[in-house]
């Protein structure tokens, strides 16, 4: 179970990260949209996946805190 988590908080810390740079980049582009989307949401998007992989790591130490 612990190494699902740790796997999963990786895994949306990685694509999160991707995400808000993609975003980052198209804005300093000059460009307000991503694949029919404003660049602002898509980054909102990767910050809500980052915030989701440290809740993922918090519940990791609160486990191992546990034993």
């Amino acid at each position: 179970m612990e190494r699902l988590i740790s796997l999963a908080g990786n895994l949306l810390a990685a694509i999160g990260l991707m995400i808000c740079l993609g975003a980052g980049l198209v804005r300093l582009s000059g460009n307000f949209h991503l694949f029919g989307y404003s660049a602002m949401t898509v980054f909102m998007a990767g910050t809500g996946l980052m915030v989701m992989a440290c809740l993922a790591k918090l519940e990791l130490l609160l486990l191992r805190k546990r034993e």
